[in-house]
């Protein structure tokens, strides 16, 4: 069943792409659909249909050497979920059917929580650790989610408690239950052994990951504390990267020996993107930046990108790389760097024309456009990686 929740978890991906590309293209020209209502189902399915798909995958590969058939069934019953908010979102946004649908997906995850936390089986302490400290993020992050409702009948969504809420969810699933899982990945890839460094490491991304949803929240209740507390955690997170370049330091040879070219590169690409997330983090030391930056879509969606296109997806394609999921062949290649194309003329568009809104010099001619053709890379690169996985009989049907 492996290929088959691998090429799903892809589908869902090439999915919301071509719900992305549809988002771009209503600035070009006429689409009969409600925009809000469309970026809903983009996010969810980008989210919930690849990414946490395709982790719940590899946790189950790397960390359950007993593969009950009840994981399985849950991964199924996740992505009949994920269907739902696929076939709700764009015609009623969060509605009666939408929140459903959502709704099941949350029990789901919670139930894969409890399943893995009894289930699941590592070689050291490095990876325990993170992998159950990014569980627990995952399911703080719910809280968010829950808040939603009492939010919205108690005070409107323009209210600041239900913009933080939203905020609260989203920080916790990115930058704690996302990023710290694909470090448990990596380093298991690697077999990364306890050390005095690692333990340092992993306190400090943990602060660091909780002080830094004080910038979210002073957006919509601004207090200087939460500025002094988000740059504490911006800080940190500054010294947890270079600790995770030390840490990895040594392993390079084994990357180097052990996997082909492309797997070694798109590795280095999403520790570059890794980098770059971070410095991009160190803007918000500067309170004109801080202050203002969200309101800038462009900036706000580049960064966004950035994170879970850049530096999650690349680690999920080393991943699938590295395990041989694929054939190495000129599909594959052609994929992988259209896709990794995509994603940057994007993400220059978007950093570019942002940074011209917040100036205010005006708008890149043809920019949405430009912006459109650019965005049509990324459904070709995965459908390309689709169609070689398809074709690849490397490994178990």
């Amino acid at each position: 069943m492996l290929k088959k929740h691998v090429v799903t978890c892809l589908v869902n991906f090439l999915i919301a792409a071509l719900l992305g590309g549809m988002l771009r293209y209503m600035f070009v020209g006429e689409l009969n659909i409600n925009n809000r209502f469309l970026v809903h189902a983009h996010s969810h399915v980008a989210m919930l249909g690849w990414v946490y798909l395709m982790l719940y995958v590899l946790i189950v590969h790397y960390f359950v050497p007993e593969k009950k058939p009840i994981y399985n069934r849950l991964f199924w019953l996740t992505q009949f979920s994920v269907i739902g908010m696929l076939l709700s979102f764009p015609f009623q946004g969060y509605a009666a059917i939408s929140i459903t649908f959502s709704t099941l997906h949350i029990f789901c995850s919670y139930y894969f929580v409890y399943l893995i936390w009894k289930h699941h089986k590592t070689k050291t302490i490095v990876t325990r650790k993170l992998l159950k400290a990014s569980l627990v993020f995952m399911l703080l992050s719910t809280v968010g989610v829950w808040c939603l409702g009492p939010a919205v009948s108690m005070l409107g969504q323009a209210s600041a408690f239900y913009q933080i809420a939203i905020q609260f969810f989203l920080h916790f699933q990115f930058n704690g239950w996302f990023l710290i899982v694909v470090t448990a990945l990596f380093f298991h890839v690697l077999q990364l052994k306890d050390s005095k460094q690692f333990r340092l490491f992993f306190v400090l991304l943990i602060v660091s990951t909780v002080l830094t949803m004080a910038l979210p929240i002073n957006w919509f209740a601004p207090h200087c504390a939460l500025l002094w507390a988000n740059g504490i955690g911006v800080l940190l997170q500054l010294v947890t990267v270079v600790l995770f370049l030390n840490l990895i330091k040594p392993h390079q040879l084994f990357l180097l020996k052990n996997n082909s070219k492309l797997t070694i590169y798109i590795y280095v690409f999403a520790i570059f993107c890794l980098i770059l997330k971070i410095g991009t983090q160190l803007l918000s030391l500067i309170p004109e930046i801080s202050d203002v930056a969200y309101q800038h879509r462009n900036l706000v969606i580049g960064f966004i990108h950035l994170l879970m296109l850049g530096v999650i997806t690349g680690f999920l394609f080393g991943f699938i790389l590295q395990n041989k999921w694929v054939a190495f062949n000129v599909w594959l290649n052609f994929g992988i760097y259209t896709f990794i194309l995509g994603f940057i003329l994007t993400e220059l568009f978007l950093i570019l024309q942002g940074g011209m809104f917040y100036f205010q010099v005006g708008v890149i001619p043809n920019y949405y456009l430009f912006l459109f053709v650019s965005s049509l890379f990324l459904p070709l690169g995965i459908g390309s990686i689709i169609i070689n996985i398809l074709k690849t009989k490397s490994y178990e049907p």
